[in-house]
């Protein structure tokens, strides 16, 4: 009888001993919780916002504000390539203007649809310290369509200065906050191709 309680005492022991050392393999040195609570291999952390991503908010935010700040300027440029009597070096400019915004639209679309994100802001609202400066208001395009002539040439170089200005400022912004190289890359470009435009559109603007 007492070398059968003994071997039941035995039996319990080592199932408990084996139930410790399970608990002990869920955790990890140092305190850390099971898997699926904390740790860097959990579940969880996998589903927070751009836990491991290769962009973030900032990238998000301004692929969304670029989009129609692009899409403004091809209709700008389109507005003036559709009239007549305009000078050879403005449409030459409206033409570059067009044929570099638009592929970087399409660029900037397939970034926020790979993303999983829609290509509109949300509710129609930035980010705090991010707008989309250099708009041109419904009255400025309604204005931009009626003129013609040197009128409307020196309107059309006025808005999209400061057009570019607003989008050299988006670009540097994102160039501080994005992470996305691809996005980075693209703002050092629109930094560097626009502030040249600028210099070109004010000394056309200085000729007329």
């Amino acid at each position: 009888m007492n070398t059968k309680i003994r071997n039941i005492s035995i039996a319990a022991a080592l199932t408990a001993s084996l139930g410790l050392a399970g608990c002990a393999a869920g955790s990890t040195p140092g305190g850390n919780t099971m898997p699926g609570m904390h740790g860097s291999s959990s579940p969880m952390a996998s589903m927070m916002p751009d836990a491991n991503a290769d962009h973030n908010q900032a990238d998000i935010m301004f692929a969304q504000m670029m989009i129609p700040h692009h899409a403004q300027a091809v209709e700008m440029s389109d507005i003036m390539l559709a009239k007549p009597g305009i000078p050879a070096d403005v449409t030459s400019l409206a033409t570059r203007i067009k044929d570099a915004q638009a592929p970087e639209i399409k660029t900037m679309t397939g970034w926020l649809k790979t993303w999983n994100q829609p290509t509109g802001m949300m509710g129609g609202t930035a980010m705090p310290g991010h707008s989309m400066g250099g708009m041109v208001d419904p009255e400025g395009i309604a204005k931009l369509k009626s003129a013609s002539g040197t009128e409307a040439v020196r309107l059309f170089l006025t808005q999209m200065i400061g057009h570019h200005e607003g989008a050299i400022t988006m670009a540097q912004q994102e160039i501080s906050a994005g992470k996305y190289p691809e996005a980075i890359e693209l703002c050092r470009h629109i930094v560097t191709s626009q502030e040249a435009e600028i210099v070109e559109m004010k000394a056309l603007l200085a000729g007329l």
